[in-house]
């Protein structure tokens, strides 16, 4: 399989290193950095959760043309530069699958802005990624993988992309709800990300303390209102399964902590932005989520 992944980031590059030690043919397509001209030097280097280092070479490319021959596009880029990115590729795509493993909600619609419906697959990861340098990867931690059609039954494009993951050891399960694994996920990281970038903690603090603990049900069981207004079926546990991502991820620094801690912009608007955006629409209060991310914008703006 001819496997593109946009976005040379911290996940990006984690697939693509993963997916270079497979039969797959990859390439990694991201913006001119000095990460990606380290890969193209010296290759990838990877750390793994179990303490293990190797480096891959991986072809990397900054032109989009790079992406005609691909039969799947995996887009990690962040959600706020999903329109640009996928619009700067899909001119060159000829009847490949477009697979989104990113944060937040609306990246499958504005893909479907660029490519045809019946070909984007919308996916959820918990794997950890954190890049430590140009031309450096951390491997942060291991997690489950879901993939499927957002807009159309899944079939054998699906089943092979699952299989390419999987065989990168990115084990990867095909589900018939695309759009309720999607808002599963959008969940866990409303309840987890924005609480522990505001407050500078690992994501363990959010189970080891009463206001933690408070925060993180308060966020979930908003979002959760959400959805079933949206007509999406999530989980009756997902505050249970946040607080256990929480536990088995608390050194952890979550992705948007990392991004204010460096003064980057962060995923807040595909995240609690849009969840109190979508309950405001429906008339259904969302204080918990409104103040979080209004507090993130204005640590973005600061």
């Amino acid at each position: 399989m001819r496997v593109v992944v946009l976005g040379a980031g911290s996940l990006g590059s984690l697939l693509a290193g993963s997916l270079a030690g497979t039969r797959a043919d990859v390439t990694l397509l991201g913006r001119a950095s000095d990460h990606v001209e380290r890969v193209r030097d010296r290759g990838l280097e990877i750390a793994r959760p179990d303490g293990s280092e190797q480096t891959v070479p991986l072809d990397v490319a900054t032109d989009g043309a790079a992406a005609s021959d691909a039969d799947l596009l995996v887009v990690c880029v962040k959600s706020y530069d999903t329109n640009e990115a996928v619009a700067s590729v899909a001119p060159h795509l000829d009847g490949a699958d477009v697979l989104t493993l990113q944060n937040g909600l609306g990246n499958a619609e504005t893909t479907a802005e660029h490519v045809p419906r019946e070909r984007v697959i919308a996916g959820t990861t918990s794997h950890g990624a954190t890049l430590e340098g140009a031309g450096r990867v951390r491997h942060a931690g291991r997690g489950n993988t879901t993939i499927g059609r957002y807009f159309a039954a899944n079939d054998a494009g699906v089943t092979a992309a699952a299989e390419c993951l999987t065989a990168a050891g990115i084990e990867t399960t095909v589900v018939e709800d695309a759009e309720s694994a999607v808002w599963t996920k959008v969940l866990v990281n409303a309840g987890i990300n924005a609480a522990t970038a505001l407050a500078r903690v690992p994501n363990g603090a959010l189970v080891d303390t009463e206001s933690g603990e408070r925060v993180l049900r308060r966020a979930v069981e908003e979002g959760v209102a959400v959805a079933r207004a949206e007509g999406v079926g999530v989980p009756d546990d997902v505050v249970e399964r946040t607080r256990e991502v929480a536990e088995r991820t608390a050194t952890n620094r979550s992705s948007m902590r990392q991004d204010t801690e460096r003064g980057g912009r962060t995923e807040i608007e595909a995240l609690n932005g849009e969840l109190a955006r979508r309950a405001a629409d429906h008339g259904i209060a969302a204080p918990v989520n409104e103040t979080l991310a209004d507090l993130v914008r204005l640590a973005e703006e600061g």
